[in-house]
């Protein structure tokens, strides 16, 4: 595990005991049963931007705490242990893109809204049903930008756009040019095809040819993060369930065979936990980033896969009943394994950038 300092330490508690408190699962389930496309409590959102989350990687100069990833992947984590359904990833990838590609000017206009909370952000990337930023269509001819963008999370809230096109990545604001079109995805989170259609766009010149990349990089770690604490609770849940499920007058925990089958998730957890943190690590120091970002987010994929997987097996079929919880991660799982690639285009990314 990564070693924290007491300032750190101090976010994490204060981030699992509201997420415990204030953001149950039950919570999830309400903004659920809403109905409302957005699907995220504003009033929640707005306490954790007070808390300063929305700010940790934002620098101190734009109105954030410049606390580094380490300690917004701890926040991000404790959220994904309740299923909390917020902006806080959108928007902070969206921070990210303005800081490492932004001009003076365009980081004084939007850091300083997406730290306090008043602007929700989001990244605009893909164009098709898979993750594939190689193929990008949308263009921008005279400060208009045209094109569509496919499963946007996080879109009905969202008030700035960061839209990636053939040339670079721009800033389009929610308005005139942009129209949303609800997708439904078995998470109940907020998805939405957009399209651009001239819409005023404001280009981020600087970070080089390798910005897209870079913020897709943190786009990885930071959603490894969230699956790192959805297979935590998923494990903590199911091993509580084995100790209580009696049958055949034992308690399940008693059989060997399902001892093995914790013993090997438990495992599983922990190479899931070295590969997140070493990834929002690299990214702190600045060294071995992007490859770090795939590691993380491909371990995550196959860790939260199985373990979302045998959380139900290990429940039974009253896994998947919507009275019990464990359900509800396995489908958020399979909507984040797809998001900034899938493991077969992971493998496939690290084997080039190795060489093979």
């Amino acid at each position: 595990m990564a070693v924290l300092n007491e300032e750190q330490e101090m976010l994490r508690d204060m981030a699992r005991e509201w997420a415990t408190n204030e953001s149950p699962v039950a919570a999830f389930r309400k903004i659920r049963a809403s109905g409302d496309p957005e699907a995220f409590d504003r009033d929640a959102y707005g306490a954790m931007a007070q808390m300063g989350w929305s700010g940790i990687i934002v620098p101190e100069e734009h109105g954030g705490s410049d606390f580094g990833w380490l300690s917004a992947g701890l926040v991000v984590e404790e959220l994904g242990k309740t299923l909390t359904a917020s902006p806080l990833i959108a928007t902070t990838l969206a921070a990210a893109a303005i800081v490492l590609g932004g001009s003076d000017e365009q980081k004084a206009k939007w850091l300083p809204r997406l730290a306090s909370g008043e602007t929700i952000g989001t990244l605009a990337i893909d164009e098709g049903p898979r993750h594939d930023p190689a193929k990008l269509s949308a263009s921008v001819s005279g400060g208009k930008l045209s094109g569509t963008k496919a499963f946007v999370h996080e879109a009905h809230g969202a008030d700035l756009f960061v839209v990636a096109a053939a040339d670079g990545l721009y800033l389009v604001e929610k308005g005139d040019g942009v129209s949303l079109a609800t997708r439904k995805l078995t998470d109940q989170r907020s998805h939405a095809e957009i399209t651009f259609d001239g819409a005023p766009a404001d280009k981020l010149e600087n970070g080089g040819d390798s910005l897209l990349d870079d913020v897709l990089d943190r786009a990885r770690i930071l959603t490894a993060c969230e699956m790192l604490g959805m297979a935590q609770a998923v494990f903590d849940m199911t091993l509580d369930y084995l100790k209580q499920r009696v049958q055949f007058n034992q308690v399940l925990a008693t059989f060997q065979a399902l001892q093995h089958r914790m013993a090997d998730l438990f495992g599983d957890l922990a190479m899931m936990r070295s590969a997140v943190e070493g990834g929002l690590q690299a990214l702190d120091i600045g060294v071995g980033a992007s490859r770090a970002a795939i590691i993380a987010k491909a371990e995550a994929n196959r860790a939260l896969h199985l373990i979302s997987r045998e959380g139900i097996q290990l429940h039974g079929g009253i896994g998947m009943t919507d009275e019990y919880d464990a359900g509800f991660y396995l489908k958020r799982a399979r909507v984040l394994e797809a998001i900034w690639g899938s493991t077969p285009y992971l493998r496939d990314r690290f084997a080039g950038a190795s060489g093979y």
